[in-house]
């Protein structure tokens, strides 16, 4: 569940129905061939750590600039939940799979820190 939606506000219901799913696919989709892309300059495990740290560092700053939950769905859940891909680096199994979740977190802090 956003936490950006209050249930109570029945404005914001509305958030959940077909454009927030619609944002999400299409940015989902999005994400996913530019992480492909970025996969083709960056090959094998470290450009899996690169896509990683980037998307987190851009989810931090994208938090700390948008207010608007359905443009944080677009963005944030779609297109950098489809461009970051932290279930393919699992399967690595080398040291970057060891350091890209302290590097995610603080790439993250860092983009955060940048917008406030």
């Amino acid at each position: 569940m956003d936490p950006d939606v209050d249930l109570h506000v029945p404005a914001q219901r509305t958030e959940l129905h077909l454009p927030f799913v619609a944002l999400v696919s299409l940015g989902g989709g999005l994400g996913g061939v530019s992480r492909y892309g970025l996969s083709l300059l960056v090959p094998g495990t470290l450009g899996l750590f690169v896509i990683n740290v980037l998307g987190s560092f851009l989810i931090g700053v994208l938090m700390g600039l948008v207010p608007r939950p359905l443009v944080r769905a677009f963005f944030g859940v779609g297109l950098l939940g489809g461009f970051t891909t932290f279930s393919s680096f699992a399967v690595g199994g080398t040291v970057f799979l060891w350091l890209t979740p302290v590097f995610a977190v603080l790439a993250a802090f860092l983009g955060l820190r940048v917008t406030r």
